[in-house]
């Protein structure tokens, strides 16, 4: 890895980190997310490996009116506290697309949100970053960024197993 270019683990938040909203609904108040089992812990050992973390995530919910910027805001406050207080874990940056099907460059299964995190977060390891979420949509998303995508429940098990899998397997050489 060369001089100030690092890898990122690119995370889905509804059922990748956070316990999922039932079908058709959405986490719409902090009081509603609940980390999943290991997911702080996984996180933390991305902090301690010097991956970066970014959160990207589709909340069709604002384009539909079920919640507000300002409401997302809060979540995503209640999410870094919540992970700081299960395992002192930070995340580098949260990304959301607001839109709804079809409105935008951003929604998974584009990579909009993905190109825009990297640009954030600057020069990173293509080859050592990975896409890890829940849904289909997630890891295409990865894919049409040109990185590696791990889905839970058919890959790995959980966060913290696709995180062990991402520090475990050495980068696969760039193409």
């Amino acid at each position: 890895m060369a001089a100030g270019i690092t890898p990122v683990a690119f995370l889905d938040r509804d059922g990748t980190i956070n316990v999922k909203a039932p079908q058709g609904e959405y986490i719409t108040r902090p009081d509603d997310l609940v980390l999943l089992p290991r997911s702080a812990q996984a996180i933390r050992r991305l902090n301690d490996a010097g991956v970066r973390v970014a959160v990207v995530t589709n909340q069709r919910g604002l384009a539909l009116g079920r919640m507000t910027e300002h409401d997302l805001t809060a979540i995503h406050a209640r999410l870094r506290d919540l992970l700081r207080e299960a395992a002192d874990a930070e995340l580098d940056l949260v990304l959301h697309c607001p839109h709804d099907l079809g409105g935008c460059r951003c929604r998974k299964p584009l990579p909009g949100m993905l190109a825009d995190a990297a640009t954030a977060l600057g020069p990173i390891d293509m080859a050592a970053s990975v896409m890890i979420g829940d849904s289909p949509t997630d890891a295409l998303a990865g894919q049409a960024f040109g990185i590696r995508s791990l889905l839970l429940g058919s890959d790995t098990s959980d966060l913290y197993a696709a995180v062990s899998l991402m520090l475990e397997q050495p980068a696969r050489p760039e193409t």
